[in-house]
């Protein structure tokens, strides 16, 4: 993606976004991207945005929740499948699971170890924010673990403060808009 064209898909970002502050605790600026993603021109934005990062995969893989939607949708722009990264205990056994540290706390994402085959595909791993990196690096693991490689990571917004890129050292990570 070009400067000028980053540029502008920020901008679409940033003009719809909503911020709202001491959400979920005090002194936190929640960043809220439902209506980037309710309006037909930033959905459309953010879905050629992300489906450019890496137009030669074999399948795309959102991560629970706002992952899927967005997954799905770049999925279709590359006519590819996708891969839904569930959240612990959403999916009927066998699974791989990866659980992980969050801020406050840890979490759990599987996807299935059965009833399909990830070996050998390459991945584009999607997501809404990239934060602490906790997240999307559970999401490489799980890939992997299934045989795939995760070719691309691809993110609507970033929170450059929270240095998530630094849980995920091998891997290309695009990050659309940076706060």
């Amino acid at each position: 993606m070009s400067d000028a064209s980053h540029a502008d898909v920020a901008a679409v970002i940033k003009s719809l976004m909503r911020e709202v502050p001491d959400f979920p605790e005090p002194g936190i600026q929640f960043k809220d991207l439902t209506p980037v993603l309710a309006d037909a021109r930033g959905l459309a934005t953010v879905t050629d945005a992300l489906a450019a990062v890496a137009p030669d995969v074999d399948l795309v893989a959102g991560i629970d929740a706002r992952g899927f939607l967005l997954g799905a949708a770049v999925a279709i722009r590359l006519g590819t499948g996708v891969l839904a990264i569930r959240k612990g205990g959403k999916l009927p056994p066998p699974v791989h699971r990866e659980t992980y540290d969050l801020e406050y706390g840890s979490a759990t994402l599987e996807i299935p170890a059965d009833g399909m085959q990830l070996t050998g595909l390459r991945v584009l791993l999607v997501d809404d924010v990239l934060a602490t990196g906790g997240t999307m690096a559970a999401g490489v693991t799980l890939l992997e673990a299934g045989g795939a490689t995760v070719t691309a990571g691809a993110v609507v917004l970033e929170l450059a403060a929270l240095d998530g890129r630094s849980k995920l050292p091998d891997v290309a990570v695009t990050s659309l808009y940076v706060v």
